[in-house]
């Protein structure tokens, strides 16, 4: 190994160490990741008992207090969690041996990430002011009209790609990304 390669070696592996989290730091921030990972799924929960609640009830007023919920959970606790959920998982990403895109099962809980924190401003916030301002429509006319189905959407699936990432965390599948090269064969020396 020549002077120079020796040099980068150590400069990569020591700027490495320093942007590691110390182990206090690493549990604090993972403690915070897991319990917004939590808040988030147990939002959705409630998003799909109030979505849910809505759809089946013979009970006007019920309907009506369901939709209206939903300008309460659906939007700012929404988004709350999964921007702390993106902000902590990119911390432990960028100050762990993990990295951000070292490996596949890191790479796909951010991409589950960034997608569903993106789809609350962008397809959650109109459905769901529309399902606020039609139930204060029924709770004023007692009257059942609106069409339910854009709302089912998103409780089913977020909190299966949650729980997706949720066992990418805990079971690290695939690997890396791409070898390393001390990983890869050594070519044969000319």
């Amino acid at each position: 190994m020549t002077t120079l390669a020796r040099t980068r070696t150590f400069l990569t592996s020591a700027a490495a160490r320093r942007r590691r989290l110390g182990p206090r730091a690493r549990k604090a921030v993972l403690a915070l990741h897991v319990v917004s990972a939590g808040a988030w799924i147990g939002i959705d929960v409630v998003l799909a008992v109030l979505v849910f609640t809505a759809l089946l009830t013979q009970d006007v007023r019920t309907a009506a207090v369901s939709y209206q919920a939903l300008g309460l959970f659906a939007i700012w606790p929404l988004l709350a969690a999964g921007l702390a959920c993106l902000a902590t998982g990119l911390v432990l990403g960028l100050g762990t041996k993990y990295g951000l895109v070292r490996y596949w099962w890191v790479a796909v809980k951010l991409v589950i990430n960034v997608v569903f924190v993106l789809l609350v401003p962008l397809g959650l916030v109109p459905t769901v002011n529309a399902a606020v301002e039609y139930g204060r429509e029924i709770a004023a006319s007692e009257r059942f009209t609106f069409e339910v189905d854009e709302l089912i959407f998103p409780p089913v699936v977020s909190p299966i790609g949650l729980l997706i990432a949720v066992f990418l965390a805990v079971y690290k599948p695939w690997g890396r990304v791409r070898k390393r090269r001390r990983d890869q064969p050594r070519r044969a020396q000319r």
